[in-house]
């Protein structure tokens, strides 16, 4: 251990202000010095995308699987990156580490008149208004002729940025007034969707699975549903219950596809995947009894 940076015992939670930043500042300016390492040496603000959307991702994964200490880990790795790309900046002469904190406190503050300034609002509805008001006016300011839209970030995942972009018309007006019209979108463009199936024209077929999923996406917005959580927890069950089927059939045939050679049979499988759901169902109802106290 480098006697400059010795461990450190964090404060008790109650008194933790967020003091220790510095620290992670100057271990990154360790790192990024004539004798630090080779290889943060050799990254600049490109190379380092991958790894900044690689840890937003392990953050995410951390949430969604309940783990506090494995979060804490995770939000780490995320910060050492936001770190490096600032003093990699400061390093360009374009920005630093104070300038990022300086730039976020004074959005908050400038988003938050109904904590800093006395403006009251009646909900966390009127808050989120307020936000996006101001937030409208200060990129009127600083990038005029853009659209709207151009605050959504391409590289977001598919199903998200098409919700943020339903939000950001709603806002303005632009959408449905109420569930029903979502709803029967989606069965417009299932429709539509059938059709090209029936013409067998690919290009249609693409065209019209990509307008029933943002339609979806947006009936989602209007059910109150988060569209990639539902799919990712969709994505999770399935995982779960084929990994279920793969233990059973390796279990009984030694692998998959089994030594034998001679192929599963579609009855066999979907055994042991109704098997994978009546387990799932099982545990969940243990969860609600435990919740419940039965």
């Amino acid at each position: 251990m480098d006697r400059s940076f010795p461990p450190v015992t964090p404060p008790p939670l109650a008194s933790q202000s967020g003091t220790s930043f510095p620290r992670l500042v100057q271990l990154m300016q360790r790192l990024l010095a004539p004798d630090g390492c080779p290889w943060d040496r050799q990254q600049n603000i490109g190379t380092l995308r991958r790894y900044v959307i690689e840890e937003a991702c392990e953050v995410a994964d951390a949430i969604d699987g309940g783990d506090r200490g494995e979060l804490c880990t995770e939000l780490g790795d995320l910060l050492f990156q936001v770190v490096f790309q600032a003093e990699l900046a400061r390093v360009e002469g374009v920005f630093g580490p104070d300038d990022v904190i300086a730039a976020i406190c004074d959005k908050l503050v400038r988003r938050h008149p109904h904590v800093f300034a006395g403006n009251a609002v009646q909900d966390a509805e009127e808050a989120l208004r307020t936000w996006e008001k101001i937030k409208a006016t200060e990129r009127a300011r600083a990038r005029k002729g853009e659209g709207l839209l151009s605050s959504v970030p391409r590289s977001l995942p598919a199903l998200m940025r098409a919700q943020r972009i339903g939000e950001k018309v709603a806002r303005v007006g632009f959408d449905w007034p109420d569930m029903r019209g979502s709803r029967s979108k989606v069965a417009e463009e299932l429709g539509e969707l059938d059709e090209a199936l029936a013409q067998g024209d690919v290009d249609a077929i693409e065209a019209e699975l990509g307008d029933l999923f943002f339609a979806l996406v947006n009936l989602a917005r209007h059910a109150g549903v988060d569209a990639e959580g539902a799919l990712v927890r969709t994505i999770n069950k399935f995982t779960r219950r084929f990994e279920h089927v793969e233990k059973q059939v390796t279990a009984k045939h030694g692998a998959w596809p089994p030594l034998s050679g001679e192929p599963l049979s579609l009855a066999e499988l979907d055994g042991y995947w109704e098997d994978a759901k009546l387990i799932e169902d099982e545990k969940s109802d243990l969860a609600r009894r435990d919740v419940d106290g039965t």
